[in-house]
């Protein structure tokens, strides 16, 4: 009997080892995956939040412009992958993708917390503006995509 849970635990431990190097070795997408926006708003329905709410959906969008606009010259949408657009697939290019990523996500980290601590102090109306101008700007790189497969 031990020697049957000796053999399972060193099985569940290979398999999730093999399991975790493909996942290393799976291409990388260039925008994050988690670059989406989940609903747009009109102004009415953002003069209706509270200031917390719309410093979340604020803080959002922020995330979305800065995991997508750095590429829009290469693509629009999260899931798209080197190989995709024809570039090499090498280490040289792997690592600059990588070290693009880590640097996307220290910048992220220092202005959410910017963010956190500064824009509740902001005038609601203005709130409700940047998110509007950042949804707008959102809302246009899906028209750029448009006029790029033209």
């Amino acid at each position: 009997m031990k020697g049957k849970i000796i053999f399972l635990s060193v099985f569940f431990l290979l398999t999730t080892g093999a399991v975790s190097a493909q996942a290393k070795n799976a291409p990388k997408s260039i925008i994050s995956t988690t670059a989406l926006i989940r609903k747009y708003h009109d102004q009415k329905e953002l003069s209706g939040m509270q200031k917390g709410e719309l410093l979340e959906l604020y803080i959002e969008r922020i995330k979305v412009l800065v995991k997508t606009l750095p590429y829009i010259a290469l693509v629009t949408k999260p899931g798209v992958t080197m190989a995709d657009l024809g570039i090499p697939d090498d280490n040289e290019h792997k690592k600059s993708l990588e070290n693009q990523a880590i640097g996307t996500t220290t910048f992220l980290d220092t202005t959410v917390d910017f963010q956190r601590k500064m824009m509740p102090y902001s005038d609601k109306a203005n709130l409700i503006a940047a998110i509007l101008f950042y949804e707008g700007t959102l809302k246009s790189l899906h028209e750029f995509n448009e006029l790029n497969e033209m």
